[in-house]
């Protein structure tokens, strides 16, 4: 099973191994999507868990025993259609080519079922066109 989550660190537990430890004692994989991660500085994570849903629930349960605020993630990109001016600056930093431009007409696609939500297409976009819906 997969989820997707965002995990908040306290100053504190910002230098504990957390992916590390979901690995080796939980069998839970975690996949990396965003990491706002300094020292001395609340951190925040974006991951996709995957493992076993026992394992995954246990997991959680102790990231949130650790005080790692857990909150599962539900955001969507959304792009104004009206306010794109399809300059395809968004497709030269999105790393799973969810958005691309037609070949042909030069308009911006988005195939949302590539997107990973990572958010580096919204600081890009000149017009702020793109947006998350939370």
């Amino acid at each position: 099973m997969k989820k997707r989550v965002t995990l908040t660190f306290p100053k504190r537990a910002i230098q504990m191994p957390v992916t590390y430890r979901l690995a080796k004692d939980f069998n839970v994989a975690a996949n990396i999507i965003r990491a706002q991660v300094a020292p001395n500085q609340i951190g925040k994570l974006v991951v996709e868990l995957l493992g076993d849903i026992d394992a995954l629930d246990a997991a959680i349960e102790w990231m949130r025993s650790q005080d790692i605020s857990v909150s599962f993630a539900s955001r969507e990109i959304v792009i104004d259609e009206d306010s794109c001016v399809h300059c395809g600056l968004c497709t030269g930093v999105c790393p799973t080519e969810a958005l691309t431009l037609e070949p042909q007409t030069f308009r911006l696609n988005f195939t949302r079922s590539r997107c990973i939500v990572c958010e580096q297409c919204i600081p890009t976009c000149p017009v702020e066109a793109i947006s998350t819906n939370f």
